[in-house]
């Protein structure tokens, strides 16, 4: 029996549709999925299974014009996971096409692919028309030497496992690097804060969500088989955290709810989750913050 692993670098702009592509590859909920843009903070590794292969994806923070030091080690975050890859998938949006954005990636990828295979994946294709679609798959491969394209919908899951197969048999030959029933490379306690954090960023609308971060502060296992989490909210102001807690603390009981219940789900089993406000002006800025999130403080400066 031959057996292949490797990794796979999912980039793209921002809500290109990275997160929902990774958990459909891998069958679970691995990486926060919103409607907010730049929601993935850290890579996260997501394991797929594919006959004798075994495929390990690193989704990556959205690729974007950087402003703060945070994108910034976002950014490098994302570059860095394409470096570290042996096939690098490209996602773009059916009904965005060649913006941009996607120009400055295939610029990036022209020096930074180093020679391994980068494919293509148009999303959303259930968008728009098949002549469009065409056209754009023309447009791509002039633009980028493309070893394949793949037509898919990551949502509704169209061409998810052509892309899935082709993966598999471009994985390099070798014993698997994961056991066979792991499905995420990232520590509990930082899947945990970033259910907590998708939670927050869908139920708060306003610019807040990239003013705060979540981390898992301890976390007790019980004899009766459940355990305990202690998760602290940290935001930059005082007027952020009155937001957070909401209206007679509706807005906390809210959040802290939908995330128990998910994490009960992933895990199933009983867990009892308890969430702290706390006010860190400077958070941003304090590199402890950023190793939680599994960023580089450095790659930001």
């Amino acid at each position: 029996m031959t057996t292949r692993a490797g990794f796979v670098a999912l980039i793209g702009e921002p809500n290109a549709g990275k997160s929902t592509l990774l958990n459909r590859m891998v069958g679970a909920k691995v990486s926060i999925v919103t409607h907010k843009v730049q929601t993935t903070r850290a890579r996260i590794r997501g394991v797929a299974m594919a006959g004798e292969a075994q495929i390990v994806f690193v989704d990556t923070p959205g690729l974007f014009r950087p402003r703060r030091r945070l994108d910034r080690a976002m950014v490098a975050a994302a570059w860095s996971g394409a470096a570290d890859a042996d096939v690098v998938v490209l996602l773009i949006e059916a009904h965005r096409g060649l913006t941009e954005g996607v120009q400055a990636i295939l610029d990036g990828l022209a020096y930074r692919a180093g020679g391994r295979p980068v494919a293509l994946a148009i999303n959303k294709i259930d968008r728009v028309k098949s002549e469009v679609l065409l056209a754009l798959t023309e447009k791509m491969n002039a633009a980028f030497t493309f070893e394949k394209t793949f037509l898919i919908s990551a949502e509704k899951g169209h061409g998810a496992d052509d892309l899935k197969t082709w993966l598999a048999d471009t994985m390099p030959e070798g014993p698997w690097l994961y056991p066979e029933d792991q499905i995420a490379d990232l520590p509990m306690r930082m899947i945990a804060a970033e259910m907590t954090r998708e939670k927050l960023t869908l139920r708060l609308h306003q610019e807040l969500p990239y003013q705060l971060t979540v981390e898992t502060e301890g976390w007790e296992e019980r004899k009766d088989g459940s355990a305990r989490v202690d998760q602290i909210i940290y935001v930059m102001r005082d007027g952020h955290k009155g937001i957070v807690l909401g209206n007679k603390g509706e807005t906390i009981k809210a959040v802290s709810k939908a995330a128990r219940e998910e994490l009960e789900t992933f895990l199933d089993r009983r867990i009892h989750l308890f969430l702290q406000v706390k006010v860190r002006p400077g958070w941003l800025e304090e590199a402890a913050r950023y190793s939680e999130m599994g960023l580089d403080f450095k790659d930001g400066a």
